[in-house]
């Protein structure tokens, strides 16, 4: 990427960044508690398009990823009391160490075995959530507790009831993601995963450590992904075993396909439209999914390679 492309790239990105920050002060409490929902559920989707978008790999387990996250802090929020942070914390740490060791496994297969092997863990992962109900409560789920929703941080203290809080979380956490995608796929590890997207025998062939630098994508990807997971039990204040579940992974891929596979900001605005689509639809028809099919398949018509990287393809080439 030229200076001045990535000089305008930045300058984007900072601009949607900066536009999420002034809605806040704009928007009416329905729209607001839904832009806050948009900007977790964005980390996710933008985790999961690292891995997909950038290194080709298709995983059907990224729910798994989300739901260490939302278990990790919210099991040690409810059973152990622990502190916001230091729950968010443990609820990130448990997607690192999930993604690690899922990933040396599964990078050993490729293609359709990939997708199996990760769809199978996550469905692990959701069965337990549903076996070990004394802790989980399986589908019911978890409530936070009123203590577990205010702590203290570098001598401030913050109310996660209040919507100005959370919402100001949820942008931090946004705009902490968008720094890391945007770096990394910039640099070189960044156009080394789309080289292996592309053909990865002869990156390998090029002196390359193929498997290494995918498990790299693989553990970042799911630590943001358990990240968002983290944030969504603590300011949503619910853990449940439906998040476990691969609906939620194929959630994060169709909000990244819709946006665009691929770049920065696409799991962003695929996630926006995703929500707005089929919250408008509900209010006309029961039958909103049959609308929003038919939206998403003119979309694909129309927008190929998702809105964004359509874009890119056909108008503005910068677009990281």
């Amino acid at each position: 990427m030229t200076a001045p492309s990535f000089t305008k790239a930045a300058g984007l990105h900072l601009l949607v960044i900066v536009s999420l920050f002034v809605l806040q002060f704009v928007l009416p409490a329905y729209h607001h508690l839904a832009i806050t929902r948009i900007m977790v559920l964005s980390v996710f989707a933008m985790g999961y398009n690292l891995l997909f978008g950038y290194a080709g790999l298709l995983s059907l387990g990224h729910a798994l990823f989300f739901a260490a996250g939302l278990y990790g802090a919210g099991l040690t929020a409810y059973h152990l009391g622990w502190s916001v942070p230091t729950a968010f914390v443990a609820g990130t740490g448990s997607g690192f160490l999930a993604s690690l060791l899922i990933g040396l496994i599964s990078l050993r297969t490729s293609g359709v075995a990939f997708m199996i092997v990760t769809m199978m863990f996550a469905q692990v992962a959701y069965l337990a959530s549903l076996y070990f109900t004394t802790y989980t409560r399986g589908d019911e789920g978890l409530v936070m507790p009123e203590a577990a929703r205010r702590f203290e941080l570098f001598g401030a203290s913050f109310d996660l009831t209040d919507p100005t809080v959370r919402y100001n979380i949820a942008l931090a956490l946004l705009t902490l993601t968008t720094a890391v995608i945007f770096s990394i796929v910039r640099g070189t590890t960044g156009r080394t995963l789309v080289a292996i997207r592309e053909n990865e025998p002869r990156t390998l062939m090029l002196g390359y450590d193929t498997f290494r630098i995918k498990l790299k994508a693989l553990v970042i990807s799911g630590t943001l992904s358990a990240m968002a997971g983290s944030a969504y039990a603590l300011l949503f204040a619910y853990v449940g075993s439906s998040f476990a579940s691969i609906q939620y992974s194929i959630d994060a891929l169709l909000f990244t396909l819709l946006g665009g596979a691929g770049t920065v900001l696409g799991p962003l605005l695929g996630t926006i439209t995703m929500f707005y689509m089929i919250d408008i639809a509900s209010e006309y028809t029961a039958a909103y999914l049959l609308i929003t099919g038919l939206a998403l398949i003119a979309l694909v018509l129309f927008f190929p390679k998702g809105i964004i990287g359509t874009i890119r393809e056909r108008w503005v080439s910068w677009l990281p």
